[in-house]
């Protein structure tokens, strides 16, 4: 990952995230949160938000 590039966070429909580059296609399965930043501005949005890492099934 490019310390200086622009990162947008995405999240799949089993509730895990991801950090992804802002300038390439989101890819199949995955949606924007609406949180775009450097890595550590997403790396920490991440953090605060993820706080349940099981997949969205094995939680219900």
């Amino acid at each position: 990952m490019d310390e200086n590039a622009r990162y947008q966070v995405l999240r799949n429909d089993e509730d895990q995230y991801s950090l992804w580059p802002a300038d390439l296609a989101i890819p199949g399965g995955w949606h924007a949160v609406g949180k775009a930043g450097s890595k550590q501005e997403c790396t920490d949005y991440v953090d605060e938000v993820w706080t349940d890492m099981r997949p969205r099934s094995l939680r219900s």
